[in-house]
């Protein structure tokens, strides 16, 4: 079996490292040859040479670069390992806590075991989030405590079988008969407290050195030596000011001369040597919340006689009188213990003895043998399948509809344009485009679900596109939280995108007074339409018109307007088309699959065959762009994608995938290809985490949706825009549903190309299956039932 080891490894000072050596070495002794494995590494800093890593080390991820994690992937897929070891903490990771692991996981071919040197009780989104992805894609969990296993049962939903408990390693070594670190100034002649470890804030040192003038009084010779570099993130923003201070504390209470920093990195077998000189080890954290201790481990499988505040790990590895426990700051019970201690030496020996004996079954060479079992079984199972793709809509994958953030986000103006967090964000205000949004959202919901809650939300943004409609028939767009009017006229993409939610509503109102209302302001706006010159508004346009004509067919009229805007899209795809490029413009920006989805429409309406032909075209060649990687990755905000040039990832807009969702969805209910409602399906999963980064944007807490995939995580505002894009992409994927069901397979019904659904009526109506539209005036294409 040939292992690769994923981790930070020696000669970068982390715990995470010295583990992973003495696993490597573990596990090697445990199966005599040659070496088996050989490691990944990953490194703080942006320079690959900043380490003089050892021979096993095979290859090097800096941290922060996206782009070496995908290599890595390659690296090891190519390589001849059985199976690879996780080692995760969310901090040695790049991205937000540790995102970036999640995408080269997911493209890992070999069988993934991952320990967790972090199991966090309360998570934020984004962290529960990795830890479910992984364990998604991992054949074993293994941690290194009963709490963290109920932990990840209980809060993380993780099955309890995928879950294995190995305790954390210590060196196997045993005491010299002489201790060099007795010789050493600190230790000469001292009786010694001692603490080792990178020191941080939350290491509680202050609580020990409040306890030494109350030790120091009945044991003059006392001296409390800390053995450690400060953290590395704490002396890059704050130098040693934490260690300062404990100095300048120690000098306040007259105890300066009882403490001793000794500022290094040492070796297992030195570490070994200085648990062994000193009487008492302490552990003074602050809080409980912390769920491995590789210090506390180390001490107890040296013998030490152990002093601890009852943090998680302490609380299980010091039970049955393996160690002592205090209260978290409370030093006045630290110096009664230890005072007590020092007064028995009998007990003293009695505590050491405990967790010596408990220390032997800690020892590498025993741990390593556990960890060789769960390969061997993960290496003789079938592998984690990676379901890429997930091209079938499957309705268990789907959540729950929930209007609870919509509501959240509405008042009795309308919808509020953005959030911090779930929280809706007043300062803001309002605008045209997410309450037309919200307006077709409410009006799916109805006409789906026949939520009530949708059908008293629909008035509050109809009302609001009523109030923001000048007297012309042109809209202005935004509203301060105060109805205060802050634009004189919209864009035209809000235009575009009200003229669509009043067409739809329009084609799908809930009674005649709605459909009224909404024709009244329709009509009102289309001495505008003429006056649009914005791809984008056009195209909104268009499929507002289309629906519109869905239950007026035989008007002249709009179906010339509807002509007349399709000819400028028609010409930018003439225009910028060519062997190559297959678009409407020489770059990919925003909201890019309207423009095709408009075309389809328009050809739905007119019944004209080039159009469509034009609007799969480009269909297909957004396909090449954003689908090629097996999931979607749309164009990113961050700079688009230009001819001849590089397509920005980053920052990726729900909008996008709300658009792609829509288009796809269309071009199924035309032409019956179930590859569109496969796409379609693949498209709403970006919402879900099958995206760049593996991170679901829909939060099942707040049921709302994050503002943007970035490149370090996830933009955790949940605005009205993002929201309403994940809730029509979802309504839309119900509708998929529905009309693969009334469409069937192919044996259930024939296809009859050039049809009006007019033309069809006039045969035999009973025998039409309409797409899920209520009345499509003139689909070209109708099926009917042999």
């Amino acid at each position: 079996m040939k292992i690769a080891y994923l981790s930070t490894y020696p000669p970068r000072e982390c715990g995470i490292a010295t583990f992973n050596y003495n696993l490597v070495k573990a596990i090697n002794a445990g199966t005599p040859g040659s070496l088996k494995g050989f490691v990944v590494a990953m490194s703080d800093s942006d320079d690959q040479k900043q380490y003089d890593y050892p021979e096993e080390v095979k290859f090097e991820i800096r941290q922060e670069y996206q782009e070496d994690y995908i290599k890595a992937t390659e690296f090891i897929n190519n390589s001849d390992a059985d199976v690879c070891i996780l080692e995760h903490e969310f901090g040695i990771f790049g991205g937000e806590s540790g995102v970036y692991i999640l995408p080269l996981i997911h493209r890992l071919e070999k069988p993934l075991i991952t320990i967790l040197h972090t199991v966090l009780k309360e998570p934020s989104f984004i962290q529960q989030t990795i830890i479910k992805e992984i364990a998604a894609q991992s054949a074993k969990i293994i941690v290194m405590s009963h709490r963290a296993v109920d932990f990840l049962i209980k809060i993380y939903q993780i099955q309890e079988e995928k879950i294995q408990r190995i305790e954390h390693g210590v060196p196997d070594l045993e005491p010299k008969a002489s201790n060099p670190v007795n010789s050493l100034l600190p230790f000469r002649n001292k009786t010694v407290l001692f603490t080792f470890g990178l020191i941080s804030r939350n290491k509680g040192l202050e609580t020990v050195i409040r306890a030494l003038p109350e030790i120091v009084k009945n044991h003059p010779d006392l001296m409390y030596v800390v053995l450690g570099n400060t953290h590395p993130g704490v002396r890059k923003n704050s130098g040693e000011e934490y260690r300062d201070s404990l100095k300048r504390l120690a000098t306040n209470l007259n105890v300066d001369k009882h403490l001793t920093f000794i500022n290094q990195f040492v070796s297992e077998e030195e570490l070994f040597n200085y648990l062994t000189a000193a009487k008492i080890y302490i552990t003074p954290y602050l809080n409980e919340a912390q769920i491995t201790s590789g210090t506390l481990s180390y001490a107890v499988g040296a013998g030490a006689a152990v002093l601890s505040t009852p943090y998680w790990h302490a609380q299980e590895l010091l039970e049955k009188g393996r160690g002592i426990l205090f209260d978290f700051k409370d030093s006045d019970a630290l110096a009664a213990s230890v005072n007590y201690l020092l007064d028995h030496p009998e007990e003293l020996k009695e505590l050491k003895n405990k967790a010596y004996n408990y220390g032997l079954k800690l020892r590498w060479p025993a741990i390593g043998l556990e960890y060789m079992a769960v390969l061997i079984e993960a290496v003789g199972k079938p592998p984690v399948l990676k379901d890429k793709s997930r091209h079938i809509i499957d309705p268990d994958m789907i959540p729950s509809f929930n209007l609870s953030h919509v509501r959240r986000l509405t008042d009795d103006t309308g919808i509020v344009q953005h959030a911090k967090y779930g929280i809706p964000n007043l300062k803001e205000g309002y605008c045209l485009d997410d309450n037309a949004r919200a307006l077709i959202m409410a009006l799916m919901a109805y006409e789906q679900t026949k939520s009530k809650d949708a059908l008293q939300l629909l008035p509050i943004y109809l009302s609001y596109i009523q109030y923001m409609q000048q007297d012309d028939g042109n809209f202005r767009n935004f509203l301060s939280f105060r109805r205060e009017y802050l634009d004189e006229v919209g864009s035209e993409d809000s235009f575009g995108r009200t003229i669509w939610s009043l067409g739809y509503l329009v084609a799908s109102a809930p009674n005649n007074s709605y459909r009224e209302f909404a024709e009244e302001l329709f009509r009102r706006s289309i001495p505008h339409f003429k006056a649009l010159h914005h791809l984008r508004g056009i195209a909104d346009t268009i499929i507002g018109l289309s629906y519109y004509l869905s239950v007026h067919p035989f008007n002249e009229t709009m179906t010339n307007e509807l002509i007349e805007l399709t000819e400028p899209l028609m010409k930018a795809f003439k225009d910028h088309s060519n062997e190559e490029w297959h678009w409407f413009e020489d770059k990919l920006s925003y909201d890019n699959a309207i423009l095709p989805m408009a075309l389809l429409y328009s050809s739905e309406i007119t019944g004209n065959l080039t159009v469509r032909e034009a609007a799969l075209d480009a269909i297909r060649f957004l396909d090449k762009i954003t689908l090629s990687k097996g999931y979607l990755s749309p164009v990113g905000s961050e700079g688009w994608y230009y001819k001849n040039s590089t397509m920005a990832i980053f920052d990726q807009q729900a909008i996008e995938s709300m658009a792609m969702v829509l288009m796809y969805f269309k071009a199924y209910e035309i032409t019956a290809d179930k590859e569109y409602l496969s796409k379609m399906y693949l498209c709403y999963q970006w919402f879900l985490g099958e995206n760049t980064l593996r991170l679901t944007l829909y939060d099942h807490e707040t049921k709302g949706c994050c503002d943007g995939l970035q490149a370090g995580g996830l933009n955790r505002n949940q605005g009205a825009e993002s929201t309403l894009a994940y809730l029509i992409s979802h309504l839309t994927v119900l509708k998929g549903i529905e009309l693969e069901s009334v469409y069937g397979d192919d044996k259930k019904r024939k296809l009859v190309k050039g049809m009006t659904y007019s033309e069809a009526v006039k045969r035999d109506e009973s025998k039409i299956i309409p797409p899920v539209r209520k009345k499509p005036a003139f689909a070209r294409n109708v099926y009917i039932k042999p």
